[in-house]
């Protein structure tokens, strides 16, 4: 038998789907016309003084930290953060990092964001140096930190100190050894990055990784024989007033100024010494260019931008090195 639904009961059924559509309706209308953006992103936040907040917090310093920690990231990933956006984001990690230290990516969060200008990156190194104090093993901080001595404030000297006691730790990549000892090559002497390189060789269990060390090893033989080159262009300008064509005018024929032709590569025979039609330096036909860390264009016309800011006086704390990078 059919069963048949009454009048009223449908009538009920269809008050109640209204209703619900009613509130739905109303509350989205109500949730529009709220302000639900968050205090980062409205311009609301206020960072607080980090001394004062440790005397409130109460045993709940990390929580409080994390609340800003989240203001932060919001801050950053809402939209394309402008200048004021950076300078209220380094304040909040700074804040972060004082409220609870033994938070962990904040620190490299701000070495990531704040590099606008000279002086927030000294900001950011600030914060890393917080994280190496509160994290010793942890070599990213200090990778972070070598690196922006290195790229944004030219300081190679210091980014090698650094970043040489990122070597060691656990997790630090292969390549952190022979690129410390470029470093070293470019602001102290080649002498200082070979005995650096020896170390780590002598010190290596890793055969992959000490096979690394060998070959900028031999890198560095290689370029110090291109300085010598360098040293024997120099003489044979000043003796016959005029440059080389090739490097082979340097050992040969009557107006050689050395002897003979040094190895292109300390154990490969077959190669020459070529001059660069870009750079017109020495380089050995085995790498093509000499022994120094390289710089994409558009980061080299960005450093010698920041080296004029830097020269106004803005580079108190932290001078960079006079090393050429090579473009």
């Amino acid at each position: 038998m059919e069963r048949r639904t009454l009048p009223s009961a449908r009538r009920s059924r269809w008050i109640r789907v209204f209703v619900c559509a009613a509130i739905i309706g109303a509350t989205l209308f109500a949730h529009g016309l709220m302000d639900t953006s968050t205090a980062a992103a409205s311009g609301r936040l206020r960072v607080p003084d980090a001394d004062r907040a440790k005397l409130f917090a109460l045993g709940f310093e990390p929580v409080i930290a994390d609340y800003y920690w989240i203001q932060a990231v919001q801050l950053v990933g809402a939209r394309t953060p402008d200048p004021d956006d950076i300078q209220t984001a380094g304040k909040l990690v700074d804040f972060i990092t004082q409220l609870d230290p033994w938070v962990d990516h904040p620190y490299r969060f701000a070495a990531l964001w704040l590099t606008e200008s000279p002086e927030d990156v000294r900001h950011a190194n600030e914060i890393l140096r917080r994280g190496i104090a509160y994290h010793p093993l942890e070599w990213r901080n200090r990778f972070y930190l070598g690196y922006n001595l290195f790229f944004y404030l030219e300081d190679n000297a210091q980014a090698a100190d650094v970043l040489e006691t990122a070597v060691p730790l656990h997790g630090s990549p292969d390549y952190l050894g022979a690129f410390v000892s470029r470093l070293r090559a470019s602001s102290d002497s080649l002498d200082t990055a070979a005995l650096f390189l020896q170390q780590l060789i002598a010190e290596s269990q890793d055969e992959y990784e000490k096979a690394e060390y060998l070959k900028a090893f031999d890198e560095i033989e290689t370029e110090r024989r291109a300085r010598y080159l360098d040293d024997a262009r120099a003489a044979f300008w000043k003796r016959h007033k005029r440059d080389i064509e090739t490097p082979a005018d340097l050992w040969e024929g009557h107006d050689r100024v050395i002897a003979r032709m040094p190895p292109a590569h300390p154990h490969f025979p077959g190669f020459a010494w070529e001059i660069d039609e870009e750079t017109r330096e020495i380089v050995s036909s085995f790498y093509g260019g000499r022994y120094r860390v390289h710089v994409h264009p558009l980061d080299a016309e960005r450093q010698r931008k920041w080296r004029g800011e830097l020269a106004d006086g803005e580079g108190d704390a932290e001078q960079p090195a006079t090393a050429e990078t090579e473009i």
